[in-house]
């Protein structure tokens, strides 16, 4: 199994997540589940279908959680350094057509989430970074075309 790299913020949502998923819903669920199957005739019980529905999505996500976390590389952003674009790093980019300023950490799949700021180490902006130093231009294929980004920072903190 490929280990899957993380930070330490990124691996506590997952616990997170899972614990709340196996305290909290998977409980609720049954409880519909129960209440659904107290109405009566299960083959045309609307809200019996949409508990079971909703335990199995809830099931397969508990799996899933518990395959990342077995699998997760933490990694402690705050112990890196360097002036080259690695895993954990924030960087700051202008773009040089409407020298907007972005921001972005890269970190692992599971915890991407671009409108935080935070972009996988597997998308095309991440690959495009790595390995680059401030000054550095870099060019990244998006579907709305190639931009063209210059690198003003770089810094390594949670």
């Amino acid at each position: 199994m490929d280990k899957v790299p993380i930070t330490i913020r990124g691996f506590a949502a997952l616990e997170e997540e899972l614990k709340h998923r196996q305290q909290v819903e998977r409980p609720r669920i049954i409880q519909a589940i129960s209440e659904a199957r107290a109405l009566g005739d299960l083959s045309e019980n609307a809200e019996y279908h949409a508990a079971k529905e909703a335990q199995s999505l809830n099931e397969g996500r508990v799996l899933e959680l518990e395959s990342l976390i077995s699998r997760a590389e933490i990694i402690d952003v705050t112990k890196l350094s360097g002036n080259k674009v690695k895993f954990g790093a924030t960087v700051q980019l202008v773009d040089e057509d409407t020298e907007e300023e972005k921001t972005y950490q890269i970190v692992g799949e599971p915890e991407a989430d671009v409108r935080s700021g935070r972009v996988s180490i597997t998308s095309p902006v991440a690959r495009a970074l790595i390995g680059k130093g401030v000054g550095d231009t870099v060019e990244v294929s998006t579907p709305g075309g190639g931009k063209s980004y210059e690198i003003v920072g770089i810094r390594f903190a949670t």
